[in-house]
């Protein structure tokens, strides 16, 4: 299992929505930026637009479970936010799996060598 690290200063959160590529669905917006620390950071956020704060923690649980699950396709050197967006708290986690290998790899991001 890889290393991945949980994003949680304000500025590399700015950083990654005003410089980072991102990639919508009716479920999640991905923003990626490469980086140099030689590691994978990830963040999540859900906004009070998502619901009371029970459907906000299912949101980060599913998107943390749909993580879990691609981690170790995803490539070095990679600093990602997940966005929680109204559908996310209806989604199973791996359907939500689907939804961001398939983001990830249209931001290249994914290996294509490893066997997962």
């Amino acid at each position: 299992m890889k290393r991945t690290v949980t994003i949680k200063n304000n500025c590399d959160f700015r950083r990654l929505y005003g410089k980072g590529k991102s990639f919508q669905s009716p479920a999640l917006v991905s923003y990626i930026m490469k980086n140099r620390a030689g590691i994978c950071r990830v963040g999540i956020t859900t906004s009070k637009k998502i619901g009371n704060a029970v459907e906000r923690n299912r949101s980060r649980r599913v998107i943390r479970a749909a993580y879990s699950m691609i981690e170790s396709r995803v490539s070095d050197n990679y600093d990602f936010v997940f966005v929680a967006r109204s559908k996310t708290k209806y989604v199973k986690s791996t359907q939500l799996a689907e939804i961001m290998l398939a983001q990830l790899t249209k931001a290249g991001v994914i290996n294509e060598t490893t066997d997962n």
